[in-house]
């Protein structure tokens, strides 16, 4: 919200040397953020000039010029030779002068300069040039806006071009903030200032009279609450839709954000930033017939003030005549009623929408706008007959209408609940030692009845703050408005017993040793296509069911991922064109699993206000598929980069197995690889990985087509594991095992197996058959030549025995790693190689 001074000292006491930092800094205590200062973009000296002479003069390029002789004051020099290209002004017209030094929005500085043969000592300005509009047709004659001031007169303090306007950003639950009444009321607690409601007015006079009635007739109320509660209508007739719009209101608007769109527009959109109350007018000659408010009916379509045809939905609430639709309530008038500049009479709508539904149809159409903004945030009820009657005065006074008491109101009564708020209750909740007085005095000053009782008080909200709806709300605005500063900063202790779960912690412990291991981690969206989710979303790359979303972020990704490698891809080739051609990423995240035949999603959402039953939140929990938590390695590029006396080491299988060692031993597990088949990774260079019997991920290089597809330069090798099944398998606790202090034994050992046998099922067999003395093995060596009989291959390991209690003998290593032989001569017909 952007709020003017100038405007903001019509309502509450700002001092005369406050800065717009002092008052940026004041509405800050009250709890709402500082953005950024607006200022108009010029600079003096700019000054009222009055015209002497004008001497037409052609050019050879076919345009004709005035050489004008400008009175701009003794002060500023007498009468200054100017050129002009507009025409739209005469001798003794008074214009708006920027003289050598002065510098215009752009920024456009102004100096004397020769051109069409003259010497021009300065410039006529237009309103565009001054920032005071888009119009840019001819020059600003001063008697167009009712300005006749003495010649070199400040024009930017005459024209409200040194105003400056202070912008905040205003949270969701306070939409009264949307208004100069609001912040005004808001800068009144910050600083104990007189604040003057606008708003205060004699009833009688804000009675809108008869012959306009409205009919609402919603017969499919959102959430069981009838579309417009309040629909006040007022008349003028007779207005000039050609009259300027006075300059200071010009200055206002545009300071708040907004461009002049002519008296009559700019009249609504005034009021509207001044009491909060969006306002719509109406040509009322165009209207056929009464005003009806309605649900749109199905396929029933209409075209907006933006020019745009919509197709309405059966919730969208409308405003419509006997033609038909006439605007989209509460967030854009429709264009065949419009305020043109043939428009004589008005008729001026102030209503109060329901918020659910004006949000929602906004968000459906895409079409936000300033009403839309405070509709759905809550707009004060008794504030239309206000809005539709200010609305009413402005274009009698600037518009040149005549207030006729042609008018309607349809209004309900206004109910608001009272709070019951405990004795002792803020100063529990926020912990600091209140007294009642600083509780009343606090509630009172926002605008709530307060009526001490024995228990504490009864509250009664005011009108225009419909987000104060039990006592923790009422506490916050006592913390508020005394000061934020006073809460102590005061740290909680924390329950024994809580903290990360088993699972958050392996989480943890995995995504640490990754990095530690010199890999990045590298969250991407979930978001991806069907056919990567069946490539990398199952073993052989046949088609899964994949989550479709009803509105993704990208259009060409609306599947929710089955993997995490597709991620890890994109990642790899957005850093790859930028020159980041060795990289080893790893992601931790969300994969979803739906399964075949199940039908996900629901169409039946519970409403906000209410807290869901337990079947409700079981049908919720039911349409969400499962998902599961994994962990995925994509290594490409080299491991060592060329040096010198040492050539360049690429990543591959290597390096990937010990990354799932990482892994592994993070987790609390031993993770096997067996040879496997996929059809997202190389034939021959993938592995299935398990932990005992459980398939928990797999391992490989990209087959060549798919880095390719992925625009990888080179080899790529990946790995994914499911980290909840690993965790899981884990159980609850890794115990770590102890360190003997007796020396190994070292022996190693050659098996001739066939070569379809892979290496992984032979340690196996060692490691089952050896028993536990046998600490590790280790495959140093997979020959396949000379010696070896065509078929089959020599599998050499390295064996490392140790025992607890004694240093073992030669003979007892050879004896385990005799068992661990003979386990493998029985499953594979494994040899000893001579």
């Amino acid at each position: 919200m952007r709020v003017p001074l100038s405007w903001l000292r019509e309502y509450v006491d700002v001092a005369a040397d406050a800065t717009p930092e002092d008052v940026l800094a004041a509405l800050v205590t009250v709890g709402f953020e500082e953005e950024d200062v607006h200022r108009f973009e010029i600079t003096g000296p700019v000054v009222v000039g009055q015209v002497v002479s004008l001497e037409p003069e052609a050019q050879s390029n076919g345009k004709t010029i005035n050489w004008c002789q400008v009175d701009v004051g003794e002060a500023n020099g007498g009468v200054r030779g100017i050129v002009c290209g507009a025409h739209n002004f005469v001798v003794g017209d008074k214009v708006v002068v920027t003289l050598p030094g002065a510098v215009l929005p752009g920024p456009f500085p102004i100096a004397a300069r020769k051109t069409y043969g003259h010497v021009s000592d300065g410039m006529i300005a237009s309103a565009r040039e001054l920032g005071l509009g888009d119009e840019h047709n001819g020059i600003l004659v001063l008697s167009d806006l009712g300005i006749d001031a003495p010649v070199g007169t400040d024009a930017i303090a005459l024209l409200g071009l040194d105003d400056v306007a202070v912008e905040i950003n205003v949270t969701p639950d306070r939409g009264y903030a949307f208004s100069l009444r609001g912040v005004a009321r808001e800068y009144s607690h910050a600083t104990g200032a007189d604040f003057r409601d606008p708003a205060e007015r004699d009833f009688a006079e804000l009675q809108p009279g008869t012959g306009h009635t409205t009919i609402v007739d919603d017969t499919a109320p959102v959430r069981g609450r009838i579309g417009a509660s309040e629909f006040v209508t007022r008349v003028v007739r007779g207005v000039d839709p050609a009259r300027p719009t006075p300059p200071w209101m010009i200055a206002r608007l545009s300071l708040a954000g907004m461009r002049s769109l002519g008296i009559l527009i700019d009249i609504t959109n005034y009021v509207m930033l001044e009491l909060g109350q969006p306002l719509h007018g109406y040509d009322l000659d165009k209207l056929a017939g009464g005003i009806t408010v309605r649900r749109a009916t199905p396929g029933e379509r209409m075209t907006t003030l933006d020019g745009q045809e919509r197709t309405l939905h059966v919730e969208d609430l409308l405003i419509t005549d006997d033609s038909g639709p006439i605007g989209l309530a509460g967030v854009m008038g429709g264009g065949t009623t419009e305020m043109s500049g043939t428009t004589q009479n008005v008729l001026i709508e102030a209503a109060t929408f329901d918020p659910v539904t004006i949000a929602r149809t906004a968000r459906r159409h895409k079409l936000p706008s300033e009403a839309s903004k405070r509709f759905e945030r809550g707009v004060d009820p008794l504030i239309p007959f206000v809005a539709a009657r200010r609305a009413a005065d402005l274009m009698v006074e600037l518009a040149g209408g005549t207030l006729t008491d042609e008018g309607g109101a349809l209004f309900a009564e206004v109910f608001v609940a009272d709070i019951e708020l405990p004795r002792g209750f803020v100063r529990a909740l926020i912990g600091v030692d209140y007294t009642d007085a600083e509780i009343e005095d606090a509630l009172t000053r926002i605008g709530t009845e307060v009526t001490a009782t024995d228990a504490g008080w009864t509250v009664i909200p005011p009108t225009w703050r419909p987000d104060l709806t039990d006592k923790w709300s009422l506490a916050e605005e006592v913390a508020r408005i005394h000061g934020l500063d006073r809460i102590p900063s005061v740290l909680p202790t924390p329950p024994s017993g809580r903290g990360l779960t088993v699972f958050q912690q392996g989480r943890r412990r995995v995504a640490n040793a990754l990095a530690a291991a010199g890999l990045v981690e590298t969250p991407s969206f979930p978001f991806t296509t069907e056919a990567q989710n069946d490539l990398h979303g199952s073993a052989s790359g046949e088609h899964l069911p994949s989550i479709r979303l009803a509105n993704p972020l990208d259009g060409s990704a609306p599947f929710l991922r089955r993997s995490l490698i597709p991620g890890l891809l994109q990642t790899a080739h957005r850093n790859i064109s930028r020159g980041l051609t060795d990289l080893a990423l790893f992601e931790t995240g969300t994969v979803f699993l739906p399964e075949p035949g199940v039908v996900y999603g629901t169409d039946d959402v519970p409403p906000l206000g209410v807290r869901p039953s337990d079947e409700t939140l079981a049908e919720l929990n039911a349409s969400i598929p499962p998902q599961h938590n994994h962990v995925a390695v994509l290594l490409t590029g080299n491991v060592v980069a060329r040096q010198p006396g040492r050539a360049a080491e690429a990543a591959g299988l290597s390096e990937a197995l010990d990354a799932v060692r990482v892994i592994g031993a993070a987790a609390g597990v031993e993770i096997e690889v067996r040879q496997s088949q996929r059809a997202a990774l190389h034939p021959g260079r993938t592995g299935v990985l398990a932990v005992g019997e459980v398939e928990v991920g797999y391992v490989g290089e990209l087959h060549p087509d798919v880095a390719a597809a992925a625009d990888l330069p080179g080899r790529a090798t990946v790995v994914e594991l499911d980290l909840d099944g690993i965790l899981d398998l884990a159980g609850a606790q890794s115990i770590a095992a102890s360190l003997s202090t007796f020396p190994a034994a070292t022996q190693d050992v050659s098996l001739v197996v066939a070569a379809e046998v892979s290496a992984g099922e032979v340690r196996a067999a060692l490691v089952e058959g050896a028993g536990s003395m046998l600490e590790s093995a280790r495959l140093v060596d997979d020959y396949r030549g000379e010696g070896v009989p065509d078929g089959e291959k020599s599998l050499t390991f390295a064996l490392r025995f140790r025992a607890e209690d004694r240093t073992l003998t030669a003979a007892e290593a050879t004896e385990a790693k005799l068992a661990g032989v003979e386990v493998a001569a029985e499953r594979f017909g494994a040899t000893i190689r001579d």
